[in-house]
C-alpha cells in the first residue's frame, strides 16, 4: 500500500512538471510570434511612411526648379498672364523677365530646337541661317520648348527681336501652332533702331485668332519706368 501511494504521488508530480513545461513553451512561442509580428508591422510602417515623403519632396523640388510638371507639361502659376518670348542674344529675355516681374506673369521661352550660333546670326552673310530664314516667308524653324496650354491665360505679352524688319520666323512657327481665342496678345520687340513695324500685325494674321494690339518697341536700354509705362499703355 505504501509503495502504491508513492507511485501515485510520483505520477502526479511528473504530470505537473510536464504541464508547466508545455505552458512555458507555448508562452515563449506566443511571445516570439508577437515580437515578430510587431517587427514586421514596424518595418511595414517605416517603409510606407518614408516612401511618400521622398517622392513628394523630389517632385516639389523638380517642379519649382524646372517650372514644369512631372509629365513634362508647363506649370502655370501666373494670374492669367503669360510672357512668351524668343531671344537669340539675351536682350529680349531681359525685357521679358522684367515684364513678368512687374505683372506677376508666367515666363515662357520659345527655344529653337537647333540653337542659333554666332555664325547663324551674321546678318552680313547672305548665306547665314537667319538670313536664309528671313528671305523665305515659309520658313518655320522647329521649337524645342515643352508645349504650353494657352487657354489658361487671358493676356499674353509676346516678345522677339526684329530681324530684317520683321519677327524671326520661329515666331511664325509659334503663333501657327497655338490658338489664341479669347486672349489679348500684346507684342513687343527689341531692336537697336528699327520699330515694331508690321511684325505684330503679320503675326496676328498668321495666328488668325486672338485680340491683338499693335505692340511696341522696347530698346535694350529700357529701364523699369519705360517697361511699366508700356504695361500701363496696353492694359
Amino acid at each position: 500500500m505504501k509503495n502504491l501511494k508513492l507511485l501515485l504521488i510520483s505520477l502526479l508530480l511528473s504530470s505537473a512538471v510536464l504541464s508547466s513545461c508545455a505552458n512555458s513553451i507555448q508562452d515563449e512561442l506566443a511571445l516570439n510570434t508577437s515580437a515578430e509580428t510587431q517587427k514586421q508591422t514596424t518595418v511595414a510602417m517605416t517603409t510606407e511612411e518614408t516612401k511618400p515623403v521622398v517622392v513628394e519632396t523630389t517632385q516639389e523640388t523638380y517642379v519649382k526648379e524646372n517650372n514644369q510638371m512631372d509629365n513634362g507639361e508647363f506649370q502655370s502659376t501666373g494670374d492669367g498672364i503669360l510672357v512668351a518670348y524668343f531671344s537669340a542674344t539675351g536682350t529680349t529675355k531681359r525685357v521679358a523677365e522684367k515684364i513678368a516681374e512687374l505683372t506677376g506673369a508666367d515666363l515662357y521661352e520659345i527655344e529653337p530646337k537647333k540653337p542659333y550660333s554666332d555664325a547663324d546670326l551674321n546678318w552680313n552673310d547672305r548665306s547665314s541661317r537667319s538670313t536664309k530664314e528671313m528671305d523665305d516667308e515659309n520658313a518655320r524653324p522647329e521649337i524645342g520648348s515643352i508645349d504650353i496650354e494657352l487657354s489658361k491665360y487671358k493676356t499674353i505679352y509676346l516678345g522677339y527681336p526684329i530681324w530684317w524688319g520683321d519677327a524671326p520666323r520661329i515666331m511664325s512657327t509659334f503663333v501657327e501652332k497655338y490658338k489664341f481665342d479669347g486672349i489679348k496678345v500684346i507684342p513687343f520687340c527689341t531692336s537697336g533702331g528699327s520699330g515694331i513695324g508690321r511684325s505684330g500685325t503679320n503675326l496676328a494674321n498668321l495666328a488668325g485668332t486672338g485680340d491683338w494690339s499693335r505692340g511696341e518697341r522696347l530698346n535694350s536700354s529700357a529701364d523699369t519706368n519705360n517697361i511699366q509705362s508700356f504695361i500701363n499703355n496696353n492694359k
